[in-house]
């Protein structure tokens, strides 16, 4: 049987309930408005392997694991009052599934300052005509709502925005969290002149549009970060095999299969190769056949040197190394 529309919401729903004002009730769903994240890349081993994080306690020199691990709270430098998963269910705030709005401001007034996470309030349910309501008279009014809700055993302070008959939820950061001008340094405001501050009028005015175009508000890093990375897909150039991939080729060809070797088939290796044989001994490497080499390359030839700490050097600290080893 086919997924409904309503099943799909609730699905995708952060968080679901009410929203009230009055005798007015529109059952909800939170949709998130933000991506995650802009593009990122992983941590990998110099095999090619994801890295992972854990949790190491440095007095004791060994990974500790989750049922080790306690919370505190820093009260002074080194020193931390220890709170249990208990104590902090208790402090919890009690479950809602409501927002009501009980005050309403000029949405203007709300400093950009505040906002923090950016949600969609769809309705569900027969909620179509009484979320139209809401939504029209709010954004005619010029108006916003502001409440608490509690999302995930937190309570959180929200905005209800409403603009082309959509109704959103900008959770709101409180006051303790914002920084004063005082706080950040500052400087006192300097006193400007009449004439400066018609001539920069002037010049705003001038440089003024009705909108921001669509082009400057796309990620050119971004898009630029992802062409590379497609173009070396297309090319199979510093592509690594899937596991089953890499174990059908060692399947098909009888050879352990070397990732860092898959890696440098597309690399050209940058200058003369030295081999040492029998008593001769290998000419020692320049700083200029060394610094043309890539990082990885470098990786691999202190690897084969049996560098000690390569894993944690930059690629000048790899050249360097690989020049005092000789």
């Amino acid at each position: 049987m086919p997924e409904s529309h309503e099943d799909l919401l609730r699905r995708r729903a952060f968080w679901s309930g009410t929203v009230t004002f009055g005798l007015v009730s529109v059952p909800v769903a939170l949709l998130p408005g933000n991506r995650s994240g802009r593009v990122s890349l992983r941590m990998l081993a110099p095999d090619g392997t994801p890295l992972e994080r854990r949790y190491v306690c440095p007095a004791e020199d060994r990974p500790v694991g989750p049922g080790e691990i306690v919370r505190g709270y820093e009260v002074e430098k080194g020193r931390f009052v220890v709170v249990s998963d208990e104590e902090l269910d208790s402090l919890a705030p009690e479950k809602s599934r409501e927002i009501d709005l009980r005050r309403f401001v000029p949405a203007g007034r709300i400093s950009p300052f505040f906002f923090d996470r950016s949600y969609f309030l769809v309705p569900t349910g027969d909620a179509r005509k009484p979320y139209r309501l809401l939504a029209e008279t709010m954004e005619r009014t010029g108006r916003a709502g502001v409440a608490t809700f509690v999302m995930r055993s937190k309570e959180y302070l929200v905005a209800i925005l409403a603009r082309n008959g959509i109704l959103r939820a900008v959770t709101l950061r409180f006051q303790d969290e914002l920084r004063s001008p005082e706080e950040a340094g500052l400087p006192e405001p300097e006193e400007v002149s009449d004439s400066d501050l018609s001539a920069m009028e002037k010049a705003v005015r001038a440089a003024s549009i009705k909108e921001i175009p669509k082009n400057d508000l796309e990620d050119a890093d971004a898009d630029r970060l992802l062409d590379l990375v497609r173009k070396k897909r297309k090319s199979g150039k510093d592509v690594i095999p899937l596991p089953e991939e890499a174990g059908e080729e060692k399947a098909g060809t009888g050879k352990v299969i070397d990732l860092m070797e898959i890696l440098k088939r597309s690399m050209k290796e940058k200058g003369p190769s030295a081999r040492s044989s029998g008593k001769k001994r290998a000419k020692k490497p320049s700083e200029d056949d060394l610094s043309g080499k890539t990082k990885k390359e470098l990786y691999e030839q202190a690897k084969k040197l049996d560098i000690p700490g390569r894993s944690d050097m930059d690629k000048d600290a790899l050249v360097q190394a690989i020049q005092e080893h000789g």
